[in-house]
């Protein structure tokens, strides 16, 4: 017995349904759009900053969809919104017999700033080696004698910091020829270009060779000079890379190349052991530690804290953004306006698009001469500056973002529809309809409309593609939702500021990647199953 709901198909279209099911990937796509918008619509049900169900005090409430002022269970307290967390902490409700709340999967609402306590983070100690050359400066005379010496050149001589002046260049280093011919040339005033060689210690002592660096002298000089500049650094490891260590609570190595740890020297590492201990209790000042080969390295020891944005953590498994919200609740709420809004502008883009290009290919002349004209002025205008006009007067809305989406998002629906209705109303069933005295209207969405609509249907799924990815770049770009509405777009947004934090980037690029790719496969099953070459007969 055929139920009387059911919709009466035709045969071609019920071929073009087995069509699109036996393409399996477009099916199954559908079908996975389908269950993701229908969890997003519920979204409330799986990430909500209030409890889905409370009891107080014998009575039932259901904060998550309706409001209730914190006066309603606390006397005197503001007429504003309760603080459930606090509330369930007050021993009223604790200790009352039958008080319970229900909470959502997801405990977190979107737009919910979490505080950066109620995050717990096991101990993390982060421990930053950078490579740092010694460096000094000096003034010689003539006899290569030093007469002048920042702090820090004594370490180069091996003596302390103020028996350094007196001590002469030639005993202490191998110095080129080239090199002293360079100081006899800025002595006598010439103009020379800068210039460094690598010297060796007189004495062969451990500690390699030194690089000494004379500076430019651009313009000569009458005068003969009395003293110059040398700059005198190490050569140790001017090459050698950063080194990036994270350890827990027992100083076990959780991420890094434990290979370069083991490296270290054992009196070094201890060092930094007994560093990395006391960072879990108070903050470590960055201090120099002497590796390997007379490597001196910078270490930064530093405990991991919260802050915002931040990493993926138990409870929160796609990360925190710029202001302590949850990603994930922001992702799922965000996939329900990217949808809702892609097919309420198609729906109104592809409605108005069909009345004005069906009226204008079905009666012509004068009709379609103006209707493409005033098309050709409409789609001229500037949308984008439209939009910023009428956000900066009307504020940033919701439905503003569809209407002006939509006043313009028409016009290739129109030009699609003129041209089948040109097409097809000098079909001989038109004329038929014509001469049996049938009404324009019924003529057009009766007999001509459901044979000119292929074209716009296999459309369908790549506009709401165009949609989405149109919604996301204004969002992107601040010109979309008003904050703090989630919106992939906006998360985007705060990754190009917060490069480092990749879990920004990452999941809504992903999300936003995925059910593009959805509907693109959903569209080459439509676009394969209404393919005009397999079903040529008019309805």
């Amino acid at each position: 017995m055929r139920l009387p709901l059911r919709p009466k198909l035709s045969p071609i279209t019920r071929k073009r349904l087995r069509q699109f099911r036996s393409m399996k990937r477009a099916y199954w796509a559908f079908w996975v759009l389908v269950v993701l918008y229908a969890v997003s619509l519920g979204s409330e049900l799986i990430c909500n900053d209030r409890p889905l169900y409370l009891k107080f005090a014998g009575e039932s409430y259901f904060p998550a969809f309706r409001y209730y002022p914190a006066s309603t269970f606390t006397p005197g307290a503001p007429e504003t919104r309760c603080d459930y967390l606090a509330l369930a902490a007050q021993p009223e409700f604790r200790d009352g017999p039958g008080n319970y709340m229900l909470w959502a999967p997801v405990p977190y609402g979107p737009n919910e700033v979490i505080a950066t306590d109620r995050i717990s983070i096991p101990p993390r100690v982060t421990l930053k080696l950078l490579p740092r050359v010694r460096s000094a400066e000096l003034r010689i005379d003539p006899d290569l004698h030093v007469v002048l010496a920042d702090y820090g050149a004594g370490g180069f001589f091996g003596v302390d910091d103020e028996a350094v002046v007196g001590k002469r260049l030639d005993e202490e280093f191998r110095l080129p020829g080239a090199l002293c011919q360079a100081v006899k040339e800025r002595f006598a005033g010439e103009a020379v270009p800068s210039a460094s060689w690598d010297c060796l210690r007189q004495d062969g002592r451990e500690g390699g060779s030194v690089v000494l660096h004379l500076s430019t002298f651009a313009e000569p000089s009458a005068q003969p000079r009395s003293l110059i500049k040398v700059i005198i650094r190490e050569q140790g490891n001017q090459s050698t890379g950063d080194f990036l260590f994270r350890f827990d609570e027992n100083q076990k190595l959780v991420s890094g190349d434990a290979s370069h740890w083991d490296a270290i020297p054992e009196a070094a590492r201890t060092v930094l052991t007994e560093s990395l201990a006391k960072a879990l209790q108070e903050p470590v000042e960055p201090f120099l530690v002497e590796l390997a080969d007379g490597a001196n390295f910078e270490a930064r020891i530093e405990r991991e804290v919260v802050n915002y944005p931040f990493r993926p953590v138990s409870g929160h498994w796609l990360g925190l953004d710029d202001t302590g919200r949850d990603v994930f609740a922001r992702l799922l709420y965000g996939l329900r306006i990217s949808m809702t809004f892609g097919l309420i502008l198609v729906v109104a883009s592809v409605a108005f698009g069909i009345l004005f290009g069906s009226l204008q290919g079905y009666f012509g002349g004068l009709v379609d001469l103006s209707g493409q004209r005033f098309t050709e002025i409409w789609g001229a205008l500037p949308f984008l500056y439209i939009m910023i006009l009428l956000g900066n007067v009307y504020g940033r809305s919701f439905s503003l973002l569809i209407f002006c989406y939509a006043i313009f998002n028409w016009i290739g629906i129109s030009y699609y529809m003129r041209a089948e209705m040109l097409r097809l109303r000098k079909q001989p069933f038109v004329e038929a309809a014509r001469c049996q005295g049938l009404p324009s209207r019924r003529i057009i969405f009766r007999h001509i409309l459901p044979n000119a609509l292929v074209p716009v249907i296999t459309l369908f799924p790549f506009l709401l593609v165009g949609a989405i990815s149109a919604l996301t770049a204004l969002d992107f770009l601040g010109f979309g939702l008003p904050p703090p509405t989630p919106s992939w777009g906006e998360l985007l947004g705060q990754a190009q500021d917060y490069r480092w934090a990749w879990w920004l980037i990452l999941y809504p690029s992903v999300a936003l990647f995925a059910v593009m790719l959805l509907c693109v496969f959903v569209g080459e099953g439509v676009r394969s199953a209404f393919d005009p070459r397999r079903h040529s007969r008019m309805q």
